[in-house]
């Protein structure tokens, strides 16, 4: 094809892919009461204040916009494997829709990961400390980025070993090599807990770098089978 073809197939497969956001989005703001129920539940018995007019109307088109890229990303990975795989070799196909359909289910379990225990061991921790001074009142939308940014940086941490695997199937890191560098992963796993969580409690900065640590691992592991089976 030449290329202001595949730029017009390209600029197409974008266009569907925003047309998928949106429409889940759409269909997410239908339901979503019980979808701030949910993130709420980690908070317990805290209560939560609109602040100011209008202030839940947009956290709910805040979290229908969120909920939709999350529900419309098998099809936009579809979309974007439509795109490249036509121009990859055969051993290239193999090693790339594997990789994606892991990515997603890695973002997921991030997803979750962050909602059911990032998300309870940062606010139990905030809550207690100060707890005989002051009385948690929270306003809805501040809780809502706090959650919502904590489970987005953990879902994109959770694409640690498919990073790692690509590097290792295409040869270009040996698993060897990976376990060799385990005190900057460690330390740079540090780094990224202090900067990717919204807080800035040791808990949950302790929790995303152990688990950030565990994900390398587990990376190293999988590079080191796919070696034994080239």
């Amino acid at each position: 094809m030449p290329l202001v073809d595949h730029l017009e197939e390209l600029r197409q497969r974008v266009l569907k892919s925003l047309l998928a956001v949106v429409i889940a989005a759409a269909g997410s703001l239908l339901f979503v009461r019980p979808i701030v129920r949910l993130l709420e539940a980690p908070a317990g018995s805290i209560r939560f204040l609109q602040l100011s007019p209008g202030e839940f109307l947009f956290v709910s088109i805040k979290v229908a916009g969120y909920t939709g890229l999350t529900v419309a990303l098998p099809y936009i990975l579809y979309q974007g494997l439509a795109f490249v795989l036509p121009g990859l070799t055969q051993r290239e196909r193999r090693l790339i829709a594997p990789a994606v359909a892991g990515s997603a289910i890695l973002f997921l379990t991030g997803l979750f990961f962050s909602l059911w225990v990032l998300v309870p061991a940062a606010l139990g921790f905030l809550v207690s400390y100060g707890a005989d001074v002051v009385e948690p009142i929270w306003s809805i939308e501040r809780y809502l980025d706090f959650v919502l940014l904590l489970m987005i940086a953990t879902g994109l941490a959770f694409q640690l070993p498919i990073l790692q695997l690509l590097l290792g199937a295409l040869g270009l890191v040996k698993w060897k090599q990976m376990l060799s560098a385990w005190r900057w992963v460690v330390l740079t796993a540090a780094i990224a807990g202090a900067v990717l969580t919204p807080s800035t409690d040791p808990i949950t900065m302790l929790l995303l770098a152990t688990a950030i640590t565990v994900l390398f691992l587990i990376g190293v592991g999988l590079v080191a089978l796919i070696d034994q089976f080239q």
